[in-house]
C-alpha cells in the first residue's frame, strides 16, 4: 500500500511521461499539463502501470482505499470517484458537444490521435464495444488531441470509427478532465458512470476484458 501526499513543488511540475521511461512509439504524452494536488496519488498510480509495476497496487488517503491499479486498468473506489464538470468541446465535424448531454448514460471516453500506433491497435476494439454496448444505453466518445482534423477524419475513416470524437488540437479539453482525473498520454480511456462520476481508467492500449469490466462496474449487468 502506498500513500503519496502532494506538494507545493509538486504542483510546480508539468505532467508528462514515466521519468526514466519513454513512451512506446507514436504515443502522445500531453505535457501541458500540470497536475493538482488531489490527483498526485491517481498520477503515481498512473506510473506504476506504464512502467510495468505490481497488479493491484492500492493506494490509500484517510485510511481509505482511493484507487486500484489491475493491469492496465485504474479502478476508483467507491466514495474517491472523481467527478467530471460539465466539459464542452466542438466535434471533428463542427457539432457542439457537452458532457452534460450525457448524463443518466454510462459513457466511455477515449483520448487519442491519429499518428498514435497504440491508438490504432485498439480503435477496432472500441468500435465493436460501440456496436455490443450502445443499444444498451452506452455512449462513447473520442477525444483527438494535438492534431488536425484532417488527419483525425482520415483516421476515422480508415478504422470505421462510427461514434463521435472532439477536435482538440490545443489540449483545452483535455486539460479540463484532467483536473478531476489524470491524462498524461494517448491512448487513455476513461468510463464515467450515469452521474458524471468516473469509475475507472485505461492507461494504453486497452483489451475489450478490460473495458467490459469498467463498463459493467459503471452499470451494465453481465450479459
Amino acid at each position: 500500500m502506498t500513500h503519496v501526499e502532494g506538494t507545493g513543488a509538486d504542483e510546480d511540475q508539468e505532467r508528462g511521461s514515466v521519468p526514466g521511461r519513454a513512451l512506446p512509439a507514436g504515443r502522445k504524452s500531453l505535457t501541458r499539463f500540470r497536475p493538482r494536488r488531489r490527483t498526485i496519488a491517481f498520477v503515481a498510480t498512473a506510473a506504476v502501470v506504464l512502467a510495468g509495476g505490481a497488479v493491484a497496487v492500492s493506494h490509500s488517503s484517510g485510511g481509505g482505499h482511493t484507487s486500484e491499479v489491475n493491469g492496465n486498468t485504474i479502478e476508483y473506489a467507491a466514495g474517491h470517484m472523481p467527478l467530471i464538470s460539465d466539459y464542452t468541446g466542438t466535434s471533428l465535424t463542427g457539432s457542439p458537444i457537452k458532457l452534460s448531454n450525457y448524463r443518466g448514460k454510462i459513457l466511455v471516453l477515449n483520448f487519442w490521435w491519429s499518428d498514435c500506433s497504440p491508438c490504432r491497435a485498439e480503435a477496432p476494439t472500441l468500435e465493436v464495444a460501440y456496436q455490443h454496448y450502445h443499444p444498451q444505453g452506452v455512449d462513447f466518445l473520442g477525444d483527438d488531441v494535438g492534431d488536425t482534423v484532417t488527419s483525425a477524419l482520415a483516421f476515422e475513416r480508415s478504422d470505421s470509427i462510427s461514434y463521435p470524437s472532439i477536435n482538440d488540437p490545443g489540449y483545452a479539453f483535455a486539460q479540463q478532465f484532467s483536473q478531476a482525473a489524470p491524462v498524461n498520454a494517448t491512448p487513455t480511456t476513461a468510463v464515467i458512470d450515469k452521474t458524471g462520476h468516473v469509475v475507472g481508467m485505461i492507461i494504453g492500449t486497452l483489451s475489450l476484458g478490460e473495458l467490459t469490466t469498467l463498463i459493467h462496474r459503471a452499470g451494465i449487468a453481465k450479459a
